[in-house]
């Protein structure tokens, strides 16, 4: 049973890092804004960006003027240290 649980956390955060993979490759090309799949692609990756960005704006690194988007090489290190924790518990 666990084993199927593990391999069902490990799909799961696979799925998460190639959602946001694709999101930052579609960042890159302002045309896919108007595509429907990009659309939902950023609707559903929007939740676990939006957070860490307002966290990164109060920082000494980030603040309004700042170019580059580094939420997504955060929430990168945060899911990978969220699935760790959940398979040391399974």
């Amino acid at each position: 049973m666990t084993n199927v649980l593990a391999d069902t956390v490990n799909i799961f955060f696979w799925v998460l890092y190639g959602m946001l993979f694709a999101r930052i490759l579609l960042s890159w090309f302002p045309l896919a804004r108007g595509n429907r799949l990009a659309e939902f692609l950023f609707m559903l990756t929007e939740p676990i960006l939006a957070p860490i960005r307002r966290l990164i704006q109060r920082s000494p690194l980030g603040g309004p003027g700042m170019m580059l988007d580094f939420s997504p090489i955060v929430a990168f290190i945060l899911l990978r240290f969220a699935r760790g924790v959940l398979l040391s518990i399974l």
